[in-house]
């Protein structure tokens, strides 16, 4: 059965503005770089969703139905390297440098692994004859969902947050975060 355009729309909304590594990362973009700075990075995140959505959506479930395991890999993976950024998080000094700590590589890689590509990829938007409309739905929501977590990251910067002992200590909250994050997947 087909989810209507609408309850589409919601159920992608609801779960993209959950917090997750992506959304912790896009807040955190937010404070160190702001508004503009951070909205630079979302073409890295949509391309990191629509490099594991689409294939998913084209052809995951047949995959997984073949290969139960490959699963369980994707989510160590994404576990493994939610743990990994929460590292590299943590051990950054607190002098800031000029580009902060979130790149677009580290972004794209994040969201790719992002467990939510594959509720996204094989339960949301899966559907032969409506697959281009569903992306264009999720595309535009990913934009959206990306400009408000950088948007309340900006807001937190424009309240005081620039000192670097203030974006230090969101850095280590990001990587604590994260690190639950990663356990919570593994588990």
């Amino acid at each position: 059965m087909m989810m209507p355009a609408f309850d589409l729309t919601l159920a992608i909304l609801a779960l993209l503005l959950t917090p997750g590594p992506t959304n912790s990362l896009m807040l955190l973009a937010g404070a160190e770089r702001g508004l503009a700075g951070a909205a630079r990075l979302i073409p890295a995140e949509l391309a990191g969703y629509i490099l594991t959505v689409l294939p998913l959506a084209l052809a995951g479930t047949a995959l997984l139905a073949d290969h139960p395991l490959l699963r369980n890999g994707l989510t160590l993976a994404a576990a493994v390297w939610v743990a990994i950024l929460a590292m590299k998080l943590w051990r950054m000094p607190k002098a800031d440098g000029a580009g902060g700590s979130v790149d677009a590589r580290g972004l794209f890689v994040t969201t790719a692994l992002n467990p939510k590509a594959l509720i996204f990829g094989l339960v949301l938007l899966p559907s032969p004859d409506r697959l281009v409309g569903n992306l264009t739905i999720f595309a535009a929501l990913v934009a959206l969902v990306a400009l408000l977590w950088a948007g309340v990251g900006a807001v937190i910067r424009a309240g005081g947050s620039r000192q670097p002992r203030a974006i230090f200590v969101l850095r280590r909250l990001a990587s604590v975060w994260l690190a639950a994050i990663s356990v919570a997947l593994i588990a």
